[in-house]
Order: C-alpha cells, then structure tokens, then sequence
C-alpha cells in the first residue's frame, strides 16, 4: 500500500480497492493504513489523508519536513558558491544541479509542500532549463506541466503569444503558449530555474492572464541581486545570490526566502 500510495500523489483511493487488491477485510486495511499515516508523519514524507463516506477512501499529499527542507537548502547554498560556476553577466551555472535526479526530487518536493494547501490545475514554465523543475514539481502535485516557448514549434498546433519586456536587458521579446495546453479557467503555478528582472516571469502571467486562467503562486530555484526594479515583486525564491565578484570569482549565496514563506514559526531556531 505504501508503494502504491507513493507512485499515485493526490490521488483517492478507496479503502475497497485495497480491500480486493489484497483479499483483506476493510478493518484490517484502515489499521494498516493508520501505520503508514504514523509512518509518514514521523519520516517527513507527507500527509496521508483520509476522505469519510461512501465515495472517500485515502489520498497521499507529499510534503517536505522543515529540517530536511533547510538541510538541503544549505546544501544546495554550499554548492552554488563554488567559484567555477560564474558565469558573464552575472548568471550562476546550474546545469550540473538541475540534471541530478536526486536534487530535482527534493526540488519537486519542497515547492510542491509550499504549495499543499492549494489547489493546482497546472505548473507552467519556459523552455528549456525550467522544464526538469516543473517536471518534478507536476509529478509531486500530480497535476499537467506547460512549456512556454520562445520561438515557433509547428508540432504545437496554434499559438497564444505576447510580447514581454525582459527585465535584465530591457528588450522586447515574445513568448507563446500552445492553445491545447491550457484550459480556460486554471490554476496555475509558475516554476524556474533563475530569476534576475522577473521579465520572464512576467511574461508568463501575462500569457496566463491570456488564458484567462490565474496565476497561484511563482517559485524560482534562485534568484540574483539586480540593480534596478525588478517586474514582479510576489515570488518565492528557494536560493538568493547576493553578490557576484567577476575580479575574484567569489559567489556569495545564502537561503532565499522559501523557508519562511513555507513554513513560518516552523522553522528550527
């Protein structure tokens, strides 16, 4: 059951499915189902929840612990000050990060436990570096992910696009969004991987807005300091890198302000 419960996130299952899946009484499963609750609950690994009544059953909500989420954010802090990850123009190289599965799962799992309170329909982002966070974010929440794109796709059918101001250059680019990849009306969580002036982001909600669709929340992997204005001021950000020194190579990294914002007086002192 816990295997089971562990593939399918935020799904109902009904107490009789396992019931007939392992030929035991409905009483039997429930004290079972109340071991792995504990279980999950003293592990970290999330909520199990049960739904009363004839159509409920049980549903398996992932979530993060706060000191595994400020472990690994640490972690993830020490590795992004490594001096060979600077980069021109005072980007910070993730690639290596982003493609390890083992840190795409925690990612996936912190921003989905920020967001366990509410309700999702898709998780948006753009191409390409965000797509393995928004992969892992959708797998944790269950729900669709979008690809934003740049540039035309003919296997996307007819397009939505609008024009954006980026925010770290001040251009005006153009971003679109497949008219089969959103239905009207969703709820949608936007994902990336680095965030400067937030243009892109901005782009995004107004892509969203498009849709008329609503835009729940916006969670980056890092953000940089920027001089200037930045275009969208509601985000969360699981890293911040506060200063960049080309001259001697040095990246100074600390926590962003995920922490806070998912889990408040939680936090270990």
């Amino acid at each position: 059951m816990t295997h089971y419960l562990y593939e399918r996130p935020h799904t109902l299952v009904p107490l009789t499915f396992f019931a007939r899946r392992y030929d035991s009484a409905k009483s039997s499963i429930s004290e079972d189902l109340g071991i792995v609750r504990r279980t999950f609950a003293a592990r970290g690994t999330g909520i199990l929840e049960t739904i009363p009544g004839a159509a409920g059953g049980v549903r398996f909500i992932p979530t993060i612990s706060p000191q595994d989420a400020q472990t690994f954010i640490q972690e993830m802090t020490d590795r992004l000050e490594e001096p060979n990850r600077l980069l021109p123009g005072g980007y910070v190289y993730l690639s290596d990060l982003l493609g390890q599965p083992d840190v795409l799962r925690k990612v996936g799992r912190l921003i989905a436990t920020q967001y366990v309170d509410q309700s999702i329909d898709a998780v948006m982002t753009v191409a390409t570096k965000g797509v393995p966070i928004a992969q892992s974010v959708s797998m944790y929440l269950n729900v669709p992910f979008v690809i934003v794109r740049r540039d035309s796709k003919i296997t996307e059918g007819s397009t939505v696009s609008v024009n954006y101001v980026s925010g770290s250059s001040e251009r005006v680019e153009k971003m679109e969004l497949s008219k089969r990849s959103l239905p009207r009306g969703s709820r949608v969580l936007v994902v990336d991987d680095f965030m400067k002036g937030g243009g892109t982001v901005n782009g995004m909600k107004s892509l969203i807005e498009e849709f008329e669709a609503e835009l729940v929340g916006v969670t980056v992997f890092a953000e940089s300091a920027f001089n200037g204005e930045r275009v969208i001021d509601d985000y969360t950000a699981l890293l911040a890198v506060d200063e960049v020194n080309s001259r001697d190579e040095s990246i100074h990294v600390r926590p962003g302000n995920y922490l806070q914002r998912a889990f408040g007086d939680q936090l270990t002192k």
